[in-house]
């Protein structure tokens, strides 16, 4: 092991002593004591503005020096309107109902034990994200407003804006008496510090990674901590034979194309034959007024004149592009069977006007969010009234589909008795 990595291994352990540590001392605080730092917190950042613009400055400058994609370059960037929204989603997560101490069910067995099931924090959560910086206040204020410690693990091309609005959060809370360690951000870019992280089992309850395809898998397959799977989607709508083509349209442009890069957008549209010949002429008109390429199957590349064939590979591939795959099918059954092959678990759509269809779509096909009429633009936690979120979880245990307030939570049991033992 080099020094560099020594060091690394290091201090990443020493974050990770700290944070276990600065967990108990977060349970203690009240609901109006975390408010009055979120507060504190979006009015410092507003009045840090100048300080964050000069650091977040130097990452925009070393990617564009590296050819960064300019899409890119402005998820990186920061403005003062930027810093006003983050400060006002911060308002926002304080305004929130508090989950910890709710009690979630309760029970009085014969022997006179009161059993109640009552809400808790996580602990400490480890979250691993790339580009947006602004991020890094969003994790803060939702694990903070359910009472969690978090250790960040930003991408390497926002550092220095990461390290800035850190210090700025870290400031606040010191000088309301508590201990900063209630957020920490690692400050290496190397590789290898993304494997310490994942290795502090014993330190950090959970991880959860934000970010593209290949940095979930690669948190998958590497920490030996619990982890909550988020993001990629592989996001279908099935145009069902009683479809209503007026209303399918709208909701197929809005579904691809308002956000391109973001996990809820559609990917891919399963047809059924009965209403090809009648929809997809207008489909193919709208995608090329949208300018969305159609990837076709042999039963509906005929009537998409300007579409590609599609390969086995395009029906399991998450575009984030102006890209569509389209897969025509014999019923509700096969199109539900083929979502269920090619899908990531996170939101599927039927357009149908047929009751007994979208029954069958909602309760057949395996995902976190499954809708009827539908954009699957909808998963997202603001939109679902949670008032905001850490990302959208994909796996079964936990948590699943937009993760608010409620789900950075964990449960106990708490058992009052009067002496009882058990016989």
């Amino acid at each position: 092991m080099s020094n560099d990595a020594a060091k690394i291994k290091e201090e990443i352990l020493s974050m990770g002593v700290k944070a276990k540590a600065a967990k108990y001392e977060l349970a203690k605080l009240s609901t109006e004591e975390k408010n009055k730092v979120l507060l504190e917190v979006a009015e410092e950042l507003v009045n840090s503005k100048d300080e964050i613009l000069k650091e977040n400055a130097k990452d925009i400058k070393k990617g564009e020096d590296e050819g960064m994609h300019p899409g890119l370059v402005d998820r990186l960037r920061l403005t003062e309107a930027r810093i006003e929204d983050i400060a006002l989603g911060i308002r926002q997560v304080a305004e929130l109902p508090d989950p910890i101490g709710e009690v979630l069910d309760k029970s009085v067995l014969e022997n006179g034990l009161k059993i109640n099931k009552v809400s808790v924090p996580l602990g400490v959560i480890g979250i691993i994200y790339e580009s947006r910086p602004n991020v890094t206040a969003d994790a803060f204020s939702l694990t903070f407003k359910a009472g969690n410690v978090v250790i960040l693990k930003g991408g390497s091309d926002a550092i220095c804006s990461n390290l800035a609005i850190t210090a700025v959060i870290r400031r606040v809370i010191e000088r309301n008496g508590y201990n900063p360690d209630f957020i920490q951000l690692i400050p290496f870019t190397d590789r290898s510090a993304v494997n310490e992280l994942l290795s502090l089992r014993g330190y950090v309850d959970v991880i959860i990674p934000r970010g593209s395809a290949r940095l979930i898998r690669t948190v998958c397959d590497n920490s030996k901590i619990p982890v909550i799977e988020t993001g990629s989607g592989n996001c279908h709508i099935y145009i069902d034979e009683f479809a209503d083509i007026k209303k399918a349209i709208p909701i197929i442009i809005n579904a691809k194309t308002q956000r391109i890069g973001v996990c809820n957008a559609a990917e891919s549209l399963v047809v059924h034959e009965k209403i090809r010949d009648a929809f997809l002429p207008e489909l193919s008109k709208a995608m090329k007024e949208n300018k969305v390429e159609l990837r076709a199957d042999s039963l509906s590349i005929d009537l998409l004149p300007e579409s590609k064939p599609a390969t086995e590979e395009d029906f399991g591939t998450e575009y984030l592009d102006y890209i569509l795959s389209v897969k025509t099918v014999k019923n509700v059954d096969e199109a539900i069977s083929h979502i269920n092959k090619y899908n990531t678990g996170h939101s599927e759509s039927i357009i149908t006007e047929n009751k007994e269809n979208a029954e069958k779509f909602l309760n057949g096909v395996d995902a976190a969010c499954v809708y009827v009429n539908a954009s699957t633009r909808f998963t997202d936690g603001f939109q679902f009234g949670l008032g905001a979120e850490i990302g959208i979880s994909t796996q079964k245990l936990h948590a699943r589909g937009p993760m608010g307030l409620k789900e950075l939570c964990s449960y106990k049991y708490q058992i009052i008795g009067d002496g009882q033992v058990r016989p």
